[in-house]
């Protein structure tokens, strides 16, 4: 038997930390989680993406009555950010959510996994590592690449 040990780094800053294009895309993400449709949960989630050119898109969790029909924040803005914008490269996504009191989370929250499988699948399609930035008013953290979120994935050369 042989285990296999996985470690992902993981930086943390604080707010006054980030560099003007962070704290750009954290306040995108964060304008989101306010243009969220979540009357179910009432857990507000934003990302913010920044593409190759310094564009930024944005987008946030849609829920439905008819579960699971809703999607989530990174998907909703890494589909749009496909879409329209198909030449440019995603560099990093900012995730943000707000609890259920209206309150922006302590603790960074991460995407799920069909978020992470879109993610992974993003950073393959481009050819180019996608920075994570969770956002938590108590820190902010930096994953270096989506497959770092989900190390053990399913690609296209499984098929």
């Amino acid at each position: 038997m042989k285990e296999l040990n996985i470690n992902i780094p993981v930086t943390m800053k604080q707010e006054d930390e980030l560099t003007e294009q962070e704290k750009a895309l954290l306040v995108e993400a964060k304008a989101a989680t306010f243009r969220s449709y979540a009357p179910y949960s009432n857990f507000s989630v934003g990302a913010a993406a920044l593409l190759e050119d310094g564009t930024i898109v944005s987008g946030s969790n849609q829920e439905n009555s008819a579960y699971p029909s809703g999607i989530c924040a990174e998907r909703t803005t890494i589909f749009y950010a496909n879409s329209k914008y198909p030449e440019q490269k995603v560099m990093m996504l900012c995730v943000v959510a707000r609890d259920t009191k209206g309150q922006f989370t302590e603790r960074p929250i991460a995407p799920c996994g069909a978020c992470r499988q879109v993610l992974v699948e993003t950073e393959t399609r481009y050819n180019q590592k996608m920075q994570i930035m969770l956002y938590g008013t108590e820190g902010i953290y930096f994953i270096g690449s989506a497959k770092d979120l989900l190390p053990v994935s399913f690609d296209s050369s499984f098929l």
